[in-house]
C-alpha cells in the first residue's frame, strides 16, 4: 500500500509538470503569432511610408530637374536682323597740309620802316608785306640813272661820229662798253632797291609773323609764313590691293576732332603713279576745300568709300564672336536654344557687317551674353518671365 500511494503522488506531480510545460509552450506559440501579425502590419505601414517617400522624392527631383534647367539657362540679349545701306570703307589716319605753303625770308640786312599785314590777313601774290629802310638804294638807283643818261647820249654822240668815219673803231666800241655797263649798274641798284619792299611769293593767309617794326634784319631772316587754305590736302596711303576701287573725284569723308563731330567732306585729287615697293603702298591725295574750316596739321581720320549697298542684312558688330581669324553669331532658334554660325563679311562699316550668306532680315541673334554660349546652349532673354512667374 505505501509504494501504491508513493507512486500515485509520483504521478500526479508528472502529470502537473507537463501541464506547466503545455501551456508555456502555447503561450510562447500565441506571442509569435502576435508578434508576426505585428511586424506584417508594421511591414505594410513602412511599405506606404517609402512609397509616400519615392513619390515626394521623384517630385523633388522633378522640381530639382526643372530648377536646373532654368539655371542652366544662359541669360542673354537679342536683336531682330535688318536691311539697311551700308559702304566698303578704307579708314586712315593722318595729319592735313597745305600744299602751297612757304617761308618768307628777308634778302637784305635793313632796318624794318613799315609793317603793312598781321597774322590771319588774306594776301594776293605780290603784296607788300613789309618795307624796309632804302635812302642808300634810291639813292644808288639815281645816281646811277644819271650816270646812264649820261652815257646814252655820249653813245649817240660817238654813233654818229662813226658813221661819218670821224672816230675810231675803239673810241666808238668804249661808249658801247660804258652805256652797256652803266645799265648793268642799274639793275644791280633796282634790286637792291628792290630787297627793302618784302613781298608775298603767292596768295594766301598770313599764318605767322616774326617781325616788328624797328627791327634790324639780316640776309635770310625768317619772316613770314604763308599758307593757301585752298590747297590743303589730306596724304593717305592705299594697300596696292584696293587701288582698283581708287578713282580721281571719289567722295571721302573726314572726321576731326578737334573740329567736332560733325563729318567734313572732300574728294580724291589724283593718285601717285607707282606703288612704294617697300611698303606696298600708293600715295592717295584727298582735296579738302576751304569751306570745311580744317587748318593744316589737324590730325583726322578720312574714311574713302569704295562700295555701297543699299538693302544689305545688318549685323550688328557687337553680335560678332572672333575666333582666330573666323567670324562667328549665334543665332536664336524656336526651342529656346542658339546655334553657332560661321560667318564671312562681305562689307562692313563702323557699326555693322553685311554676312555674304546663311543669316536674313529677321532672324534673331545675340549681341549680349554670347561670350559664356557654345552651340546648343539654352538661353532665356533678358527681361522675360519664368513659367512660374507667367503662372503665378
Amino acid at each position: 500500500m505505501r509504494f501504491l500511494a508513493s507512486g500515485l503522488r509520483l504521478l500526479l506531480a508528472l502529470c502537473l509538470l507537463l501541464s506547466l510545460g503545455f501551456g508555456v509552450a502555447c503561450n510562447r506559440s500565441d506571442d509569435a503569432d502576435g508578434k508576426d501579425d505585428t511586424e506584417a502590419v508594421d511591414g505594410s505601414a513602412d511599405s506606404e511610408k517609402d512609397g509616400d517617400s519615392k513619390k515626394r522624392k521623384k517630385k523633388d527631383k522633378d522640381g530639382e530637374d526643372e530648377e536646373d534647367d532654368e539655371d542652366k539657362a544662359v541669360p542673354v540679349e537679342v536683336v531682330d536682323l535688318q536691311r539697311g545701306r551700308i559702304e566698303a570703307v578704307l579708314r586712315f589716319s593722318t595729319n592735313l597740309e597745305a600744299e602751297n605753303e612757304v617761308q618768307v625770308f628777308s634778302e637784305a640786312e635793313r632796318k624794318v620802316t613799315r609793317l603793312l599785314v598781321e597774322e590771319g590777313d588774306d594776301v594776293t601774290k605780290g603784296q607788300l608785306l613789309v618795307s624796309l629802310q632804302d635812302e642808300a638804294q634810291r639813292t644808288e638807283v639815281a645816281r646811277v640813272e644819271s650816270q646812264l643818261a649820261k652815257a646814252k647820249r655820249e653813245y649817240e654822240r660817238q654813233t654818229n661820229l662813226w658813221e661819218q668815219k670821224l672816230i675810231s673803231e675803239e673810241t666808238y666800241t668804249d661808249a658801247t662798253h660804258n652805256l652797256e655797263q652803266l645799265e648793268l649798274a642799274l639793275r644791280d641798284a633796282k634790286r637792291e632797291l628792290g630787297y627793302t619792299e618784302v613781298r608775298a611769293p603767292i596768295k594766301g593767309t598770313i599764318t605767322e609773323r616774326f617781325v616788328n617794326v624797328g627791327d634790324q634784319v639780316t640776309v635770310n631772316q625768317h619772316l613770314f609764313d604763308i599758307v593757301d587754305f585752298d590747297s590743303i590736302v589730306a596724304r593717305v596711303y592705299v594697300p596696292e590691293k584696293e587701288l582698283h576701287r581708287m578713282k580721281p573725284g571719289q567722295v571721302a569723308r573726314l572726321f576731326a576732332e578737334a573740329a567736332g563731330s560733325e563729318t567734313r567732306s572732300g574728294t580724291v585729287d589724283r593718285l601717285a603713279p607707282r606703288v612704294d615697293p617697300k611698303s606696298g603702298t600708293v600715295k592717295v591725295t584727298v582735296a579738302i576745300p576751304r569751306s570745311e574750316n580744317l587748318l593744316p596739321g589737324m590730325y583726322v581720320t578720312v574714311e574713302l568709300i569704295t562700295e555701297v549697298h543699299e538693302d544689305a542684312v545688318l549685323v550688328p558688330k557687337k553680335a560678332l564672336v572672333y575666333d582666330a581669324n573666323q567670324i562667328f553669331v549665334f543665332r536664336l532658334k524656336d526651342d529656346e536654344t542658339v546655334e553657332r554660325l560661321l560667318i564671312e563679311a562681305a562689307l562692313q562699316d563702323r557699326d555693322n557687317i553685311e554676312p555674304a550668306s546663311l543669316l536674313a532680315a529677321g532672324d534673331r541673334v545675340v549681341v549680349g551674353g554670347q561670350s559664356s554660349l557654345k552651340d546648343g546652349s539654352i538661353v532665356r532673354l533678358v527681361g522675360a518671365d519664368r513659367p512660374e512667374e507667367k503662372e503665378s
